[in-house]
């Protein structure tokens, strides 16, 4: 509708330079440049290479952006941005972007929170979320059981990683696998070949003492790593495809266990699950079976989605714009730790003066 709020969103958190641009909950545009073929040659995200990376494809993503949503820069009500947590100067060049066209156009900015931004994607596919919502996250960067009762302005940690992220482990075993990056996917393929259980994969703080809603993967990590040495040690080939899914059953059987564990405990009936391994086939067909066994309905968008977009970051803001809530102000600074209780950073910049200084700009 002609009257719901028309956002641009900016997310460079990491490798991923995108830009959304939402109208109330509906996808107009997702425009992606992404780095990733540059970092796989380190095996891995170099910040520095990033950030460069963001800067030169900063103004053709947005013109892409605007042109395939057939709106004018001038059409918008507000721009949105990722403004953490993330890598520090990949994040800086998204906010400071975001603070250029914002002023020049004489549009309010909203600094949001890339995790929260990771639930209210969901409302892009299916529609504007249960209050609350309880939410998984897993990515290379992050693994966060959150509870949303506002996503605009209360979202709760419930749990969260203590030392590396479902997304990391992928990437360091099929490192040791010589499998390459981003291991994510590649894993996820051989693992639809292998036996799940063929191999007993530890499960992290699982047991009764352990805390209900944290998750730990180092010491999966190390005993998969140690099993691969000493097969080969032994001289012995490595059963790719079985370690694959047997690696990968451990993970996503943590993960499922826990997500539906808080839903219960906290009398929520809604789980949303996102972030990049939110598109592992396994992960979304078991968390689907428990989620069905326990009454709760399961919210995962498509993949595309699920990794690190503009879509994200516009959704969100755009949300901010329906509820009323205050745009950020023009100290909006980068933070690379931003906690998930910050959906947003919140302040009233000067629209008077904003628009004062505003000039005709290029896009019309």
């Amino acid at each position: 509708m002609a009257d719901e709020p028309l956002v641009l969103g900016i997310e460079t958190s990491c490798d991923e330079t995108g830009v959304g641009i939402v109208r109330g909950t509906t996808l107009l545009a997702d425009a992606i440049a992404s780095s990733v073929d540059t970092h796989a040659r380190f095996g891995g995200v170099v910040p520095e290479i990033a950030s460069r990376a963001h800067l030169e494809a900063m103004v053709p993503t947005i013109e892409r952006a605007l042109k395939d949503a057939g709106v004018s820069a001038r059409d918008l009500d507000g721009i949105a941005v990722t403004a953490g947590p993330g890598l520090a100067g990949a994040l800086l060049v998204g906010v400071s972007a975001a603070k250029a066209y914002a002023y020049a156009l004489g549009k309010p900015l909203y600094g949001v929170n890339h995790l929260a931004s990771h639930i209210c994607v969901d409302q892009l596919e299916h529609g504007p979320l249960p209050e609350p919502t309880m939410a998984l996250l897993v990515s290379g960067g992050h693994s966060s059981l959150l509870l949303a009762p506002d996503i605009t302005a209360d979202v709760r940690p419930m749990g969260a990683t203590i030392d590396d992220a479902a997304g990391e482990a992928f990437d360091k075993i099929a490192r040791v696998l010589d499998l390459g990056f981003p291991g994510g996917p590649v894993i996820d393929r051989l693992a639809k070949e292998g036996d799940p259980k063929a191999i007993a994969f530890p499960r992290g703080l699982s047991g009764s003492r352990d805390p209900a809603y944290d998750f730990s993967f180092s010491g999966l990590k190390t005993a998969v790593a140690r099993w691969i040495e000493a097969k080969r040690a032994a001289g012995e080939e490595v059963p790719v495809r079985d370690v694959a899914a047997s690696f990968q059953e451990a993970v996503v059987d943590v993960l499922t266990r826990k997500a539906v564990r808080a839903c219960k405990d906290e009398g929520v009936d809604h789980l949303m699950i996102g972030g990049g391994v939110a598109a592992n086939s396994r992960l979304r067909a078991l968390a689907e079976e428990r989620c069905e066994r326990a009454g709760v309905r399961l919210r995962v968008p498509r993949p595309k989605l699920c990794t690190d977009n503009g879509a994200m970051v516009a959704a969100l803001g755009a949300e901010m714009v329906a509820r009323g809530r205050p745009a950020s102000d023009w100290e909006l600074s980068a933070d690379s730790s931003l906690p998930v209780t910050d959906p947003h950073v919140p302040g009233a910049p000067d629209h008077d003066h904003v628009h004062e200084v505003s000039k005709d700009n290029l896009y019309s």
